[in-house]
């Protein structure tokens, strides 16, 4: 139970979650770190078991330095998504408990895709995954737009993970959010965030 939210922008992509860990209704963290730095240029959201996902995603991010080093640039973010698939498709009869989010920046421009626990990935403008993902993508449907920059889909993908906190009891305890540029993944400060500096 969680919320998780990627924006496709015109200069870049945003991801958000939401940072309490659940077991059922058994809050187990109220600080989880649910984005994952896969390389400079990507990174994907953390929805579902979270020892599966740790494992799949520590498996792609050896995958991408080792496709740097052997190709001298970073790997595009569909072929990781690819290898994703394939690592999930090939694990049956055991099913891994993920729904993640990729987001990146590569040769392309900006890239967002969703990959299920079964292995099928689709590419999106916008998406939402986890339990508080109805409520958020209401927020994303009505706000988004083709032509938005990476600060207006910073607005948007906060707005949407602060909707599924007010209505899911799975989501909760603050905002994560990053952005990922042709500069490179940045960590970036929710509006509260920025409040409680400032005082």
């Amino acid at each position: 139970m969680t919320t998780t939210v990627g924006i496709k922008a015109r200069d870049g992509v945003v991801l958000a979650t939401d940072k309490r860990v659940t077991a059922g209704y058994y809050i187990a963290h109220k600080r989880g770190e649910k984005i994952w730095k896969i390389d400079d240029h990507v990174a994907a959201t953390m929805s579902g078991g979270v020892a599966d996902l740790q494992g799949l995603l520590s498996v792609l991010t050896v995958l991408a330095r080792d496709y740097k080093s052997e190709h001298k640039r970073p790997i595009p973010v569909k072929t990781l998504v690819n290898y994703a698939s394939l690592l999930l498709f090939y694990s049956r009869p055991m099913i891994y408990i993920v729904h993640s989010i990729f987001g990146g920046f590569d040769e392309e421009g900006p890239r967002l895709y969703m990959l299920d626990w079964l292995g099928s990935y689709s590419e999106e403008r916008y998406i939402s995954t986890g339990s508080g993902s109805p409520y958020a993508m209401g927020v994303l449907e009505v706000g988004y737009r083709e032509d938005m920059s990476v600060d207006d889909a910073v607005k948007l993908a906060e707005n949407a993970v602060r909707a599924a906190m007010r209505n899911d009891p799975g989501s909760g305890e603050g905002i994560d959010i990053v952005a990922i540029t042709r500069d490179g993944f940045r960590r970036v400060l929710s509006a509260r965030q920025r409040v409680a500096i400032a005082e």
